[in-house]
């Protein structure tokens, strides 16, 4: 089996936001071979990761045999190298990275859950990814993260949203902030001391994400878990953060961190050290399999809504969500989305 060729495209979704992170965010991704079979992955980067995954990443794999997904994964990084590493081309490999583990399933007959050595979580637990006013969106979860206000409105509004959610979600729903990298260090310290009589699981994301010294003092300091690693790629990059304690809790995301390849190894290097993997967006098919089959203690995130041109994706259903049994990561991508 040889591919014969690459594509990608930004799918229409009638309800997407026109927020810029949004059109940035998600491509849709097909590796196609002379057996009449195709991958399907989705990546980021919009109309710049097209061009990069209908260029560079093209160029790389038409002609090459699908099954060595590992060696296409270091082809396409080796690529990339000279303008790549983190950012928009790695979430442009991402979506060809996912293609290729989707196609390798349907080669397989299996799940892509199944290639990773099984499913070791049936059913796993979800978290409603909601605004940082408690709505409808949270019912029937037993899990809740609340994107706090931006820009920051200050150190008694901040915990007045916090304590809000709390005498909303009752005493019973575990509840998590995102702070989306609006927070300093200090604040989010005095912050965190604050909200520890609301129960909060982690903070997300208090600061720049390349302000590893920062992480690595609010690890030591805090008396809240510190989350994040959305916008990190890369094997090494996680390592680092790891050796260098800077997070309590790994985030990474498959459509941005360059794909399953290095997911299944940023889990691996986690269970060694006894840190926590809760994948961003991980109700998404890309993650959830994922977690499905590594995660010691899963937990998926809620997936986007306005991700409406996939068939397929499994539904969370009473707070939980369970992967199907189909080949590959079981979802289609709806033609008529495609432009």
């Amino acid at each position: 089996m040889r591919i014969t060729d690459v594509r990608a495209v930004v799918p229409r979704g009638t309800d997407e936001p026109t927020d810029w992170r949004t059109a940035m965010a998600q491509i849709a991704v097909l590796v196609e071979t002379d057996a009449g079979l195709a991958g399907l992955g989705v990546g980021g980067g919009g109309k710049a990761g097209v061009h990069v995954v209908e260029t560079v990443l093209r160029a790389a794999l038409v002609g090459r045999d699908p099954a060595d997904v590992e060696g296409l994964w270091a082809l396409m990084y080796r690529e990339t190298l000279p303008f790549g590493r983190q950012g928009l081309a790695v979430m442009a490999l991402s979506g060809v990275d996912l293609a290729l583990w989707d196609l390798r399933g349907k080669v397989a007959g299996q799940p892509v859950y199944a290639l990773l050595g099984g499913l070791r979580h049936p059913v796993v637990p979800a978290y409603a990814s909601i605004s940082h006013a408690v709505t409808d969106a949270a019912r029937g979860f037993r899990h809740v993260k609340l994107h706090m206000p931006r820009p920051s409105p200050g150190f008694e509004t901040n915990v007045a949203v916090v304590r809000r959610a709390r005498e909303r979600l009752g005493p019973d729903v575990a509840l998590y902030v995102d702070a989306f990298l609006a927070w300093t260090v200090d604040e989010t310290l005095r912050l965190a001391e604050a909200f520890v009589p609301y129960g909060v699981g982690w903070i997300e994301e208090p600061l720049p994400p390349d302000d590893l010294d920062g992480y690595a003092e609010l690890v030591r300091r805090s008396p809240i878990p510190i989350a994040g690693g959305e916008h990190e790629a890369g094997v090494r990059a996680f390592r680092e953060i790891l050796d260098r304690r800077a997070l309590a809790i790994l985030q990474p995301d498959a459509c941005w961190c360059g794909g399953l390849t290095p997911l299944r190894e940023i889990f691996a290097l986690a269970a060694e050290r006894g840190v926590r993997v809760v994948p961003h967006r991980g109700a998404e098919v890309w993650g959830l399999h994922a977690i499905a089959a590594l995660a010691a203690d899963p937990l998926a995130e809620s997936g986007r809504p306005w991700v409406t041109w996939l068939r397929g994706q499994p539904r969370i259903e009473a707070g939980a969500i369970r992967p199907g049994g189909a080949p590959g990561f079981g979802v289609e991508l709806d033609p008529a989305a495609c432009p």
